[in-house]
């Protein structure tokens, strides 16, 4: 089957759960987030949850763990404390949790950075995605560049098809 009849197999409308990181943003000051939510819902997705967790990679992995055993929550999308500070876990909360990683959404997210929005700086990211508990997960940056960049570049054209592929052999 070629790609552009998996694509056509994908499903259109994606069921999703929102994560942001950080230890100071609310829902009222949450762009990013609100951002991811936007975009998704134009593109016809859907939102089932979306939380604001602190940079505390227990909080993450609960959150995670939660979101993963909604049955019909498909992808979750995470974004913030993917820098390299100290106080920076997102990472390392969820990429243990991985059962297959997606290496090259994080590799494509840092080439893209890299030629159209932030130069070398885009060395020091970390994004990446993966599949836990049968669900996509992507893991992005918390500005709004980088969340419009994976969003519009990455993750929506490939939404659908990265859940068909995943859903294929689980029978529903």
């Amino acid at each position: 089957m070629s790609i552009l009849n998996h694509k056509n197999a994908a499903r259109k409308y994606i069921q999703c759960g929102i994560i942001t990181v950080s230890d100071s943003r609310t829902m009222e000051t949450d762009k990013s987030g609100q951002l991811m939510i936007k975009l998704l819902k134009e593109n016809g997705h859907l939102i089932e949850d979306y939380h604001i967790v602190k940079d505390n990679q227990s909080e993450i992995q609960e959150k995670i763990f939660y979101m993963s055993n909604i049955q019909k929550i498909q992808s979750i999308l995470i974004n913030g404390g993917t820098g390299i500070a100290k106080r920076d876990v997102t990472i390392e909360a969820v990429s243990s949790l991985f059962e297959k990683e997606i290496t090259g959404f994080g590799e494509l997210f840092r080439y893209l950075s890299y030629t159209e929005d932030i130069g070398s700086s885009s060395m020091l990211s970390r994004a990446t995605a993966g599949v836990y508990n049968d669900k996509v997960i992507f893991v992005t940056p918390g500005s709004l560049g980088a969340v419009k960049l994976a969003m519009n570049k990455l993750i929506l054209p490939e939404l659908g098809h990265i859940v068909h592929e995943i859903e294929k052999d689980l029978g529903y």
